[in-house]
């Protein structure tokens, strides 16, 4: 099973080289895309312009959880778009009432508050906290502090670079919001130790993907959660890549037993059709928003609920969860074979996998150009690091072979 029929190389395509010359010459450059033209995708496959086929293993950062074209999305979405696909909130429309249901009810809260990215839930959700803690928990006007972790990815807007440790997303967009406090990911004591009086939430992934699929030490959510519990301080989980049957369950911090105060979704929540975000929360909490304290013009429009919705009734069987476990375990035990033979560590939780490449072997970027150049669409991260996110509908000789292709990418480099 490979791209094209054969393995090795796979040279840019002679109508790609248009697309890319007018992408680099019209857009401003804030990525660094692998050389490759898109032009349709099904299932796990994408095609480029030339016509070649890649096995996509990204699966737009987990947006595509359910792969391309899902029969039962792409019906949702043109049976909406037929019928209505804006009114602002100015308006109820037919189709949010519905999917916030649902969607509070798959994850065991009472209320959703819509919006677009996952950064806008991010700021959402920190507008909460931080309304919560003067509001209910009576923290003095302008001394709200929440604790975030090093290492994090929420985002980059103006808000959230300023509590990231990363200085290509920080570096340059100073001044920089105050009310942060970042502790060492993992670290239970080093969280307890930041709390104070004035805090009023824990914001943390409670497996960090940009940083590389870095799973925090067994036992670290519940310390979190119970830490949240005692301090009168809400703990809100940044699900946004993790959650919705990425990592085997319904949300990452299922994996532990563990129920934050607020779930941050979004990526895969639209069903890598439009763009879908949200907050979900218990009453007490997301309760303190009041009309006009925060808005969208397109957060919770009639086309991105009508795909949410569906989205949601996918999950509520535990299928696609299931699928990602037992299939990612398969995959989890190839990859760690690799370990000493080009690999230096894997990170693996469902369907999701972090691979430590041997820096002095290639980079993570020369590794996913040769990926690229067998059939494989990866992206690297922080210098030597891959990451593997491939739609959970893929099945398991896809699995091996691109297991393979990778082993055989290593096996060349180091003959």
């Amino acid at each position: 099973m490979t791209a094209t029929g054969t393995t090795g190389d796979l040279p840019l395509a002679p109508e790609a080289r248009p697309h890319l010359h007018l992408a680099e010459t019209a857009t401003a450059r804030n990525y660094h895309p692998l050389p490759v033209v898109l032009t349709s995708g099904q299932g796990s496959w994408v095609t480029d312009v030339g016509g070649r086929r890649y096995l996509d293993c990204l699966a737009g950062y987990s947006a595509l959880n359910f792969g391309h074209g899902h029969p039962r999305l792409l019906a949702a979405a043109r049976e909406q778009l037929e019928r209505l696909t804006l009114t602002s909130r100015a308006f109820h429309n037919d189709r949010l009432g519905p999917f916030c249901r649902d969607l509070a009810e798959l994850a065991g809260m009472d209320l959703v508050l819509p919006m677009n990215t996952g950064a806008e839930a991010v700021e959402t959700a920190l507008k909460v906290a931080r309304k919560w803690g003067y509001e209910v928990k009576g923290v003095p006007a302008d001394r709200a502090n929440i604790i975030v972790a090093d290492g994090n990815f929420h985002g980059r807007t103006t808000t959230i670079v300023s509590f990231s440790s990363d200085p290509v997303a920080r570096d340059g967009f100073g001044p920089f919001t105050p009310g942060f406090r970042s502790v060492p990911y993992g670290d239970a004591d080093a969280l307890a130790a930041a709390v104070d009086e004035h805090t009023v939430a824990v914001l943390l992934e409670p497996i960090q993907g940009e940083a590389g699929v870095v799973i925090p030490p067994q036992g670290y959510l519940p310390a979190v959660r119970e830490l949240c519990s005692r301090e009168n301080v809400l703990f809100v989980a940044d699900e946004i890549q993790s959650g919705l049957g990425r990592t085997g369950t319904t949300f990452a911090c299922d994996a532990e037993g563990v129920t934050p105060d607020l779930y941050i979704l979004g990526k895969a929540l639209g069903g890598g059709i439009v763009p879908l975000s949200a907050v979900v929360g218990r009453r007490e909490i997301l309760g303190v928003i009041r009309p006009g304290n925060h808005g969208s013009t397109f957060g919770g429009n009639p086309l991105a609920a009508a795909v949410g919705h569906a989205v949601v009734e996918l999950l509520r069987t535990g299928d696609y969860q299931a699928r990602a476990a037992r299939l990612g375990e398969q995959h989890r035990k190839r990859l760690e074979g690799l370990i000493g033979h080009g690999i230096r560590a894997v990170r693996s939780r469902g369907l999701w996998s972090g691979i430590d490449i041997d820096p002095q072997l290639m980079s993570g970027r020369e590794a996913c150009e040769r990926l690229l150049a067998r059939g494989i669409l990866a992206k690297d991260t922080h210098g030597s690091t891959i990451r593997l996110a491939p739609p959970l509908v893929i099945s398991a000789d896809e699995l091996d072979w691109m297991a393979g292709q990778l082993a055989e990418v290593l096996a060349a480099q180091r003959a």
